[in-house]
């Protein structure tokens, strides 16, 4: 059974910056598709951006394009998402997720991803 557990959250200032991590165990990392998510209060979950197993193809959503970078580590079995010149609006519980991959795809749909981390609060002060 895969277990994800994110960390690095916390309560900063606008403009500020946070790079989040989330470990996973109990599978083949480097088989694994991973996702990160966001939900804000009263709002759906919602895509932030996505990596491919090997880690050479990934996406974001608009609202971070330019200023959040995902990123993984096969061999610390980790995930990562820099997130820069933070919003207030970026305040939300930050998910990471993963799918086993039998191609080096993207996946950028809640639900195609059957494993989910427990999340990290991210809240932007202004």
């Amino acid at each position: 059974q895969v277990q994800l557990v994110e960390s690095g959250g916390g309560l900063v200032q606008a403009g500020d910056f946070l790079r989040l991590s989330c470990a996973a165990s109990g599978g083949t990392f480097s088989s694994y598709a991973m996702g990160w998510f966001r939900q804000a209060p009263g709002k759906e979950r919602e895509f932030v951006a996505a990596i491919s197993r090997s880690g050479n193809i990934y996406s974001d959503a608009e609202s971070v394009k330019g200023r959040f970078i995902i990123s993984r580590d096969n061999a610390k079995n980790t995930v990562y998402l820099q997130m820069n010149s933070l919003k207030p609006e970026d305040t939300a519980v930050y998910y990471c997720a993963s799918v086993q991959s039998g191609d080096n795809r993207l996946f950028v749909k809640a639900y195609e991803y059957p494993y989910w981390g427990q999340g990290t609060q991210v809240t932007v002060s202004s």
